[in-house]
């Protein structure tokens, strides 16, 4: 334990990790900003888009599902991992709503949408989602990325 300590409190550790295991990196930045993400999202092909962002949130959230569950877990035992998890959905809220803004800016939703895009974006794509569907429903992730797929489709690009 002494080791763990030295590396900063439990609440910098899991934030620590769960940006790590979902983005790639650490960092308040925006997922926007991150390379992986910026590189999808200046895909001329919507329907491309839509395809290699799915498979992207849909290895993210396998990746970081174990830790976001523990997260959530601190958070109600402890205070600064409450904090931090607080201050985490408000960047979740952020990136979804600068992403928001790229589908107004590409024409795929309406300027009038893009609050109500941003929050149902942010559900969809939310580790909680990946957890329902993956670890209690029992489906497997290409079933989940077909879902989540569709369910963007339907929910946010259509007008």
């Amino acid at each position: 334990m002494p080791t763990v300590h030295l590396a900063g409190p439990k609440s910098a550790l899991l934030l620590a990790a769960f940006e790590r295991t979902f983005a790639g990196d650490e960092g308040q930045h925006p997922l926007i900003e991150r390379p992986l993400m910026a590189d999808i999202l200046g895909e001329p092909d919507p329907a491309t888009l839509l395809l290699r962002y799915v498979d992207f949130i849909g290895a993210a959230n396998a990746r970081s599902a174990g830790i976001w569950r523990a997260f959530v877990a601190a958070a109600d035992a402890d205070e600064l991992v409450r904090a931090a998890s607080a201050d985490l959905e408000r960047r979740r809220r952020r990136d979804m709503a600068l992403g928001a803004e790229m589908l107004v800016s590409r024409g795929l939703i309406a300027e009038s949408r893009a609050d109500q895009a941003a929050d149902v974006l942010g559900f969809l794509t939310s580790p909680q989602s990946y957890l329902y569907f993956v670890d209690s429903s029992g489906w497997d992730r290409g079933k989940y990325q077909e879902w989540l797929a569709t369910s963007i489709e339907r929910l946010v690009l259509t007008p």
